[in-house]
């Protein structure tokens, strides 16, 4: 493997020149090409990387203050108590500033030594009850910055998870969202970075607000000679800020997917292909150069941070040597006594070393800042394209689904996924969709579920009494709270057995009882409770009380939760795919259970020895429905897809002779009739 300095490598097809881009073998290799967000976009969509300077006066209050109203809203005792304790070091620092001044005084005064030690003795003590009350405003500030600080967080974290889980789906599917609501995730613990810098940088700002206040009362002169020293390094924290974010920003995918190379070492599920098919070869020295990468990224920035604290620096350095140069002046003229000039010296050298600090922090809030507002952004976006919370209630009992003529394409595709669909789903049935892969199941059991709404055509859902409610038009969060969805890529919780299964209705309280009856009717339960820790047992390897489950097992336990729900609609795709074949007969028996019961159960399967008791299938293909009726139906039509399909499928088992090819698409019309030519 070459590194990304390296002048050229090579690929499968023979050697090639490294590009301006420097994508390396392996980012071309596994991702087929740059991992780095367009500079374009983060320059006109990152506004606040512009700032200048100048700017950034104006950017910092805002952002601190969203802060400090979070924390206002959070824990107001405890944000009230921090905000006192830094007023009150300010004042104790500015005290311990006049203090000073006066002891000095003493001693430079003419007279015994004894005479201005004992003279200079009420300073001394102010001097040290200034320091105990500023260590002891300093504990508190702690303690109550402890406490405020996980709460912000927790708080902006909330509304930006909140607000992204209620996305519609049809935007997560659109990258220049996505986008958006992944840079999102960076700033949700930048809150409480910001609350605990914005502590650190007040009680800077306020001791040298008070150590400038009294070089003020001492002379005009000596308060310019802080702000001269101030401004260089304020313009490199500045610039080191903003760069420091850009490139984090154009690495984020990079870094991401290195991130997921080391991941997969570590799953149960690929570790025998890690090992079998040497892919954790593959990851390795993928990861070492793409690492490279980044670690070529870091010396970069390394170096132009040096160039920039070089001039920052030396800008700094001059203004503090024509500082001290302002201060002999005004001592050899006699304009300042000497016990001013010794108590400004003790000021500056106190006030350079907390400009230092005041500088540093600075860059990390800015930095913060530039996250936070990341996140904000993404609260908002989340927010125009969030699903709408009212709607028109819908007619109570649902009878039925139906669609009519709809159509939808998923954004940045060429060519629809449904096009001119429509079906009923009726409670008490079994409604079967069958056809080849990408022929649009899966997408018309989102439109039926409410995730994504159609561009053309109506989905009704339909009452007793026949009234209707469409879609576009209905209360989502009640159409959801009418679906129960077994998806063919299910999740499957890190969670113990119990939470897997109750996550089905994951807005109620878990009822242990209808826990066990969901699991007993998805043939789970005596393997749960054999579990070493039974319902405790987490489902995940690599836990403490964890355990491995099988494709199979995992198929069960979320049928198990797809039937805690109780939903009246009931979507399932592939339930059966990983069971074994006495445990698939009893899976589609306690589907046709349930239909018998009252549900609607829309079931999609290539497994067509199951629809052969559907009440009624819809055959799709290129995102039409192409035949429909019932399988005596459908068997009847000479020549049709759903016949060609079924028969090559029982020909593998030596019922039927498998037919040559299988036939294209026939104009059918929706009621399985052929259309005359």
């Amino acid at each position: 493997m070459t590194s990304v300095e390296s002048g050229s490598d090579e690929t499968a097809s023979g050697p090639r020149t490294e590009t301006t881009d420097n994508i390396s073998e392996a980012e071309q290799e596994l991702y087929g090409g740059r991992l780095r967000y367009d500079q374009s976009y983060t320059l006109h969509e990152g506004p606040l990387t512009r700032l200048k300077f100048g700017h950034m006066a104006a950017a910092l209050p805002h952002m601190v203050g969203m802060v400090l109203r979070t924390g206002w809203q959070a824990d107001r005792r405890a944000l009230m108590g921090v905000v006192a304790a830094e007023l009150g070091q300010g004042v104790t620092a500015g005290w311990g500033l006049v203090a000073v001044n006066g002891v000095l005084a003493q001693l430079f005064a003419e007279g015994p030594t004894v005479d201005k030690l004992r003279d200079a003795l009420p300073s001394l003590v102010a001097l040290a009850v200034a320091a105990v009350a500023g260590a002891v405003l300093a504990a508190w500030s702690t303690a109550m910055s402890g406490r405020l600080e996980p709460q912000v967080e927790r708080a902006v974290s909330a509304r930006y998870y909140r607000a992204v889980a209620h996305v519609e789906v049809e935007a997560t599917e659109r990258p220049e969202i996505q986008r958006i609501l992944e840079a999102g995730k960076f700033g949700t613990d930048s809150a409480r970075s910001m609350l605990r810098l914005s502590v650190g940088v007040g009680n800077v700002v306020i001791g040298m607000a008070a150590a400038a206040v009294v070089l003020a009362a001492l002379h005009w002169a000596l308060l310019p000679m802080l702000l001269a020293i101030a401004l260089p390094k304020g313009w490199g924290a500045v610039r080191s800020a903003r760069r420091d974010y850009l490139s984090r920003m154009n690495w984020v995918d990079h870094r991401r997917a290195i991130a997921s190379l080391l991941a997969y070492l570590t799953r149960p599920h690929a570790a025998g292909e890690l090992r079998v098919h040497a892919a954790g070869t593959k990851l390795l020295s993928s990861y070492e150069e793409m690492s490279r990468q980044t670690e070529a990224e870091q010396r970069r920035l390394a170096r132009a941070q040096a160039s920039t604290d070089l001039v920052a620096g030396g800008f700094a350095g001059m203004a503090s040597l024509a500082c001290y140069g302002v201060l002999w002046w005004l001592l050899s003229a006699g304009g300042l006594p000497l016990a001013v000039g010794g108590t400004a010296v003790i000021a500056i050298r106190t006030s350079t070393a907390r400009l230092t600090s005041l500088v540093q922090q600075v860059n990390r809030l800015y930095e913060e800042l530039l996250y936070l507002t990341d996140t904000q952004d993404a609260i908002k976006v989340a927010g125009e394209n969030a699903i709408p919370l009212a709607g028109v209630p819908l007619p109570a009992p649902v009878r039925e689904v139906r669609t009519a003529a709809v159509s939808y394409t998923y954004p940045g595709a060429e060519s629809p996924s449904l096009n001119g669909v429509s079906v009923r789903v009726p409670r008490g049935k079994v409604t079967a969709l069958v056809g080849a892969n990408g022929s649009g199941k899966t997408t018309l059991t989102k439109v039926l579920a409410g995730l994504l709404l159609p561009d053309a055509g109506t989905v009704d859902w339909v009452g007793e009494s026949g009234a209707r409610v469409e879609i576009r038009e209905a209360d989502r969060a009640e159409i959801f709270a009418h679906v129960g969805l077994l998806a063919q890529d299910f999740p499957r919780w890190e969670m113990t057995a119990a939470a897997n299964v109750a996550i089905g209705a994951g807005d109620r309280p878990r009822d242990m009882d209808r826990v066990r009856k969901a699991a007993g009717e998805a043939d789970v339960l005596e393997l749960v409770e054999g579990l070493p820790h039974g319902w405790d047992s987490i489902v995940f390897k690599g836990y403490e009380r964890g355990v491995q489950l099988s494709g199979g097992q995992w198929q069960k336990l979320v049928t198990a939760r797809t039937r805690y729900r109780q939903a009246p609609f009931l979507l399932v795709d592939e339930p059966t795919s990983a069971l074994d074949p006495h445990s698939e007969i009893a899976a589609f028996e306690g589907l046709w259970s349930l239909a018998e019961e009252g549900h609607a159960v829309v079931l999609v399967t290539h497994r067509l020895a199951a629809t052969m008791h559907a009440d009624h299938i819809y055959v799709l293909d290129q995102g039409r429905v192409v035949e429909d009726g019932t399988h005596q139906d459908l068997m009847a039509i000479q020549g049709g897809r759903y016949q060609a399909m079924f028969t090559a499928q029982a020909a593998q088992y030596g019922i039927a002779p498998a037919p040559h090819h299988l036939p294209g698409p026939r104009a059918v019309q929706a009621s399985g009739r052929e259309t005359p030519s």
